[in-house]
């Protein structure tokens, strides 16, 4: 056991656990907040993306040591009350149908328009690349972000 210190949506935690455990189970199962997914293990499907230090990370295959003294952002960190505005494209755009890889989807999607504010189709599609939607939301996703960057830069919009 190892006794691990950072912060999760600003908030400090230290967990006493195996140095070895995936950082996806340290979020979900000893600090609780599960709407981080586990999809496939083997960081392939893009389900467990959070950001750490602000960069998009999959945490099912990731040890909890990495994000020793880091900061980590989780779905439940974006927004109390999904006021975030890519969350608020992603509902008016009825984006999810199953919904277990979107937490994984709006994570990519919120650091991709961090780094640009006016994402062509290929940056997109290069920022969302190995985020798996078995449902096939991708043209949703895709009209998703661009409604989100557009409330980014017009907090007013409803567009």
């Amino acid at each position: 056991m190892a006794s691990i210190s950072f912060t999760v949506n600003a908030r400090p935690h230290t967990v006493d656990v195996d140095p070895k455990m995936p950082l996806l189970w340290v979020i979900r199962d000893v600090i609780g907040l599960t709407g981080t997914k586990y999809g496939c293990g083997i960081a392939q499907c893009g389900a467990c993306t959070v950001h750490l230090n602000g960069v998009p990370v999959r945490t099912c295959s990731l040890p909890v040591t990495a994000a020793a003294n880091k900061a980590i952002v989780t779905i439940e960190g974006l927004s109390a009350d999904n006021s975030h505005p890519v969350q608020q494209a992603w509902i008016e755009n009825q984006v999810p149908q199953c919904g277990y890889c979107q937490s994984g989807q709006i994570m990519a999607a919120t650091s991709l328009l961090k780094r640009n504010a006016n994402p062509s189709d290929s940056d997109i599609d290069a920022a969302m690349q190995g985020h798996v939607c078995r449902c096939g939301t991708y043209p949703r996703i895709r009209k998703a972000i661009k409604l989100a960057a557009q409330k980014m830069k017009n907090p007013t919009s409803k567009s």
